[in-house]
């Protein structure tokens, strides 16, 4: 096991603490989850507070496992600071699409960090395309971008369909919150990466050309 960097070490506990406040206390979870018509009306904090609160055990261990793996790739590239600000950004990023896409669904809510942690792995994607990751029920572990593409894709899919209880759309706009602030941390990679940088963009520049065409 790796000694985890104290930023990592604050968002987990961070995201524990919160969680189980909103477990224990229904009127806390209804107050500060993401919802249209509440952050319609004013409550704003709520695009911020809702990435920190999980609806159970699985959803809240299944996040920050994926945190736990893939931030200190970024933390690596970038150190600390950069990573807080990618993880804030891609939260907020989010929280932002959602409302672009749910605007007009005033009961439309959400919780859970998943926005966030998507950024942080489609940064660590964009600064170690090469990485392979295994599934159980994927015999042959993938390339890292291969991975990335196809999760995004799938969102766009999980979006236009409404399959499952999943923020599909803050996953979505989390990974693009990933991917724009790392390159504005790191521009060379515009030059030094050229290619992966404009294949990682592609599912980006679908979602957006569907929802233009009325697709979405």
């Amino acid at each position: 096991m790796y000694n985890m960097d104290l930023a990592t070490i604050a968002v987990i506990a961070a995201n524990i603490l919160v969680s189980l406040k909103g477990f224990n206390d229904t009127s806390f979870f209804e107050r500060y989850k993401f919802n249209i018509s509440a952050i319609n009306a004013g409550q704003k904090d709520r695009m911020l507070t809702s990435g920190f609160l999980h609806v159970d055990w699985a959803h809240l261990f299944f996040n920050m496992f994926t945190l736990y793996f893939f931030a200190p790739v970024v933390i690596g590239w970038l150190g600390t600071g950069k990573f807080l600000v990618v993880y804030f950004v891609s939260l907020l990023a989010g929280s932002l699409l959602a409302m672009f896409f749910h605007k007009n669904e005033p009961y439309y809510s959400a919780v859970g960090a998943s926005g966030a942690v998507t950024g942080v792995l489609y940064a660590a994607i964009l600064l170690q395309p090469d990485m392979r990751l295994g599934f159980m029920f994927i015999p042959i572990p993938l390339p890292a971008y291969v991975f990335g593409i196809g999760y995004l894709l799938y969102s766009i899919y999980g979006m236009r369909s409404r399959i499952g209880n999943i923020g599909h759309t803050a996953h979505f706009g989390g990974a693009v919150g990933g991917y724009v602030s790392t390159l504005l941390f790191l521009p060379q990679l515009l030059v030094q990466e050229t290619f992966m940088v404009l294949l990682l963009a592609v599912p980006i520049i679908v979602l957006f050309v569907m929802e233009k065409m009325g697709k979405i």
